[in-house]
């Protein structure tokens, strides 16, 4: 097994210190049991409830009962034999004088007495006076063939527990062992053992509720946000030229080697205009989880914590791969200023050389509402595909916008003349037209005296709320202007 091997091949190096951070404590204490018995050593196990007992060669227990880690940790100074001893719950203790003293008495009689110390934790700090006396071991995380193979044990158990065979299809079930990657053996267990005892199936409905479910256990839960309410290209009316750019690179992006596979785009315009729809449409069109990234979010007031942060958030997207990562409004969180020390380029620089690096299978698509306030460097070639502006609907994509929105609201939109509202709102965004539509069912609805039934809605009805409405065409005219000056020849049309 490559993780003996490995784990052999540190412990060859006479490292003192291995630090093993995993929430399989159990897999790891295996592991480490499986390797002292083949190397012929003693392996203790301290723990807060049970003291430090002997594992491997018949469990000894009564070694030191303490759960105080100075007495333990004096115990294994104090003896004169060697071998592993692994301490599973130091992590509250660290960095306390007294226990970094101790952990680096028993550190530097490792040449002489053979004592290795192995801290397990699910995380870890090392203090810095112990940084050159050890180093990290990381457990392998299961690959595709063995998230299959575990796939196939649950799939088995049920069958015998419950005495019919768990049913699926081959395209579901690749999408959901590509949702498993990034994660541990016994989470990932947990998760297929929950798609199937639902309803003894594997269906294109578990995909998702997995997706969401590995994003909690990871821990990034509000940092990184998984979205469900994904979209079709047919439910984003107009947008042709970016649906065609989008539709070319599809296959690239889910089959395709990494120097070809697409990196991302960059969306901006007028507010409302379908930046974020366009954003839910292309992991909605491509099959692959969407991925919310809060900038907001992953600003913390100690040093060096919001860039930790970025890093995690962008490991995990790597991890939850192929997938689409969605930055809205990218602008408010990299464009900075002279009072948050830096933060903000330390920020940019992280977020630049991933985007330049990565090699996983991550499509990002950010959005801006002001382009001024975007720094240069992320707008280069080579960290984004392309840079697509989306202006304002024209005539005939404005009434396809009033069919969207009166078809999800149960309205034949060919009882209205499209026409003439398309008309009646020159100058709306895709967001105005939708409240046009919105407050006329209202109105609709209180002249009927009833708001449980729908409304028929009329033409003029639809016009008379658009002339109720002032758009930000018009309440925000001089910068919709500004922003159609830079994209002139900086951006690509997206309509």
């Amino acid at each position: 097994m490559q993780d003996v091997h490995d784990l052999a091949l540190m412990l060859e190096r006479h490292t003192p210190i291995l630090v093993i951070e995993t929430h399989e404590e159990p897999r790891a204490l295996d592991l480490l049991t499986r390797l002292a018995i083949k190397r012929g050593a003693a392996l203790q196990q301290w723990t807060l409830t049970d003291g430090l007992r002997r594992l491997g060669f018949g469990e000894e227990p009564g070694l030191e009962q303490s759960e105080v880690p100075e007495r333990a940790l004096l115990h294994i100074k104090q003896q004169q034999q060697g071998g592993i001893f692994v301490f599973c719950d130091l992590h509250p203790f660290i960095a306390e004088p007294q226990i970094v003293r101790l952990l680096k008495d028993i550190a530097l009689q490792h040449m002489h007495a053979g004592k290795t110390l192995v801290l397990l934790s699910h995380r870890l700090e090392v203090p810095d006076e112990l940084m050159r006396l050890s180093a990290r071991f990381q457990l392998q995380l299961p690959n595709e063939q063995q998230l299959m193979t575990l796939v196939q044990e649950e799939a088995r158990r049920y069958a015998a527990h419950s005495g019919t065979r768990v049913k699926t299809d081959e395209p579901t079930l690749k999408r959901l062992v590509a949702n498993l990657r990034g994660l541990t053996y016994s989470d990932a267990r947990r998760l297929i053992r929950g798609a199937i005892v639902d309803d003894g199936a594997i269906t294109a409905e578990d995909v998702p509720e997995v997706s969401r479910a590995k994003l909690q256990l990871m821990d990034m839960d509000g940092v990184m946000g998984f979205e469900y309410d994904t979209a079709r290209f047919g439910d984003v009316a107009g947008l042709d030229s970016m649906k065609q750019w989008l539709q070319q690179r599809q296959q690239a992006f889910l089959e395709a080697d990494t120097d070809l596979r697409p990196k991302g785009m960059l969306l901006f315009g007028v507010q409302g205009s379908g930046k974020s729809l366009a954003a839910k449409a292309v992991a909605g069109s491509w099959g692959v989880p969407l991925l919310r990234l809060d900038m907001g979010a992953l600003y913390n007031k100690f040093f060096g914590e919001t860039e930790r942060n970025l890093r995690e958030a962008l490991q995990l997207a790597e991890l939850m791969s192929p997938c689409v990562v969605w930055i809205d409004e990218i602008e408010k969180a990299l464009a900075g200023d002279s009072q948050d020390s830096g933060v903000s380029q330390r920020l940019l620089g992280t977020l630049l050389t991933w985007l330049a690096e990565r090699k996983q299978p991550v499509f990002v698509v950010a959005t801006a509402n002001n382009i001024h306030a975007l720094p240069p460097e992320l707008m280069r070639k080579g960290r984004l595909d392309e840079i697509f502006f989306v202006d304002l609907p024209d005539a005939s994509v404005r009434e396809a916008i009033f069919r969207i929105h009166l078809g999800k609201r149960g309205h034949d939109a060919d009882a209205v003349d499209l026409g003439v509202l398309a008309a009646a709102t020159e100058g709306f965004s895709g967001a105005e037209i939708e409240q046009v539509v919105v407050a006329a069912w209202y109105a609709s609805a209180e002249a009927g005296k009833t708001m449980t039934t729908e409304p028929l809605l009329t033409t003029q009805q639809l016009v008379a709320a658009a002339n109720a409405t002032q758009p930000l065409s018009v309440t925000m005219a001089e910068q919709l202007q500004r922003l159609r000056l830079w994209a002139a020849g900086r951006a690509v049309s997206a309509n």
